[in-house]
């Protein structure tokens, strides 16, 4: 039972990986892994060719069932979908982001939402996990030609909307540093400098509080956005740049409660893409983490 524990709790990360990707929910994910944990107890472990193959196989098909009928729930959500952040739990310095930040971003999780379930999963598990189409093949219950199939088509379907640039951490800090500065004092001119003129904000209400309906595009209406809050909370607004799924990102607190976690799309030079989750269920892990309230002001819809 212990060396059983021990192998579980060794591919514990990778299976979190895995399921936190394919539902982009911590909870969902770990609700997926205890799941698996399970399984893997009811199981003959000593009959197995590989505890890692048949664990990970079983997590994704755990996940791919989950995200099917998350789906169908996803069809009658209110406003736009996104994920649900995650805050690294201790500060970290820009040599420390994980080294495949990309590949657990905000933007990346919602391109994801653009495949099915099972072809997500192949993706997932070829392009991020490192996995052969023997291992994906498994995982899938299909072979390793219709698995080829699969990934070539997810990797052309998200080609185009994959992050051109690469940019440097320091970059990004900088520019983050300058626009939350910006944002709290309310500098319209040096707010719309650093966006790019067909720059896109993305928000998630839930329901739960306004949000966008619908993404608004164009920076300096996002300019006038963040004008907006500072103007209708003067004094009170703050943003702390923190790591949000990787990479360098924004939390916003108005007269000390957390209202939103915004995360950042740039080219090095601009931003270019800003996710805002709002939504209070999405935002109460990191509250508990920083031990904060959480602020559920019903503000006029359009608030980012």
């Amino acid at each position: 039972m212990n060396d059983a524990t021990d192998t579980f709790n060794r591919l514990r990360p990778r299976l979190q990986g895995i399921a936190y990707r394919m539902l982009g929910s911590p909870a969902e994910a770990e609700e997926i892994v205890q799941d698996a944990w399970l399984r893997w107890h009811e199981t003959d472990q000593a009959q197995l060719d590989s505890a890692e193959a048949w664990l990970v196989s079983v997590t994704t098909r755990l996940a791919i069932d989950r995200l099917r009928s998350a789906k169908i729930q996803r069809e009658h959500y209110v406003g736009t979908w996104l994920p649900e952040p995650l805050l690294s739990d201790s500060p970290v310095s820009p040599e420390q982001v994980l080294e495949r930040a990309d590949d657990v971003s905000v933007a990346f999780l919602t391109l994801l939402e653009r495949l099915g379930p099972e072809a997500r999963a192949a993706y997932l598990l070829r392009e991020v996990f490192d996995a052969d189409y023997g291992e994906v093949a498994e995982a899938l219950g299909k072979s390793e030609a219709a698995c080829r199939q699969i990934v070539h088509r997810a990797k052309a379907q998200l080609r185009d909307e994959r992050p051109r640039h690469t940019v440097a951490r320091e970059t990004q800090m900088r520019l983050l540093r300058a626009f939350a500065d910006a944002a709290v004092r309310g500098e319209f001119s040096a707010l719309k400098t650093m966006l790019a003129d067909d720059a896109q904000l993305i928000g998630d209400g839930g329901g739960k509080v306004p949000s966008l309906g619908v993404p608004m595009v164009g920076g300096q209406r996002i300019a006038q956005l963040y004008l907006a809050t500072a103007l209708r909370y003067p004094g009170l607004v703050r943003l702390e740049v923190v790591v949000l799924n990787g990479q360098w990102g924004l939390l916003r607190f108005i007269d000390g409660a957390l209202e939103s976690a915004q995360s950042f799309e740039t080219d090095g030079e601009r931003i270019v893409r800003i996710h805002v989750q709002r939504n209070p269920d999405k935002l109460a892990r990191i509250a508990a983490m920083l031990g904060r309230d959480l602020n559920v002001t019903r503000e006029r819809p359009g608030t980012s």
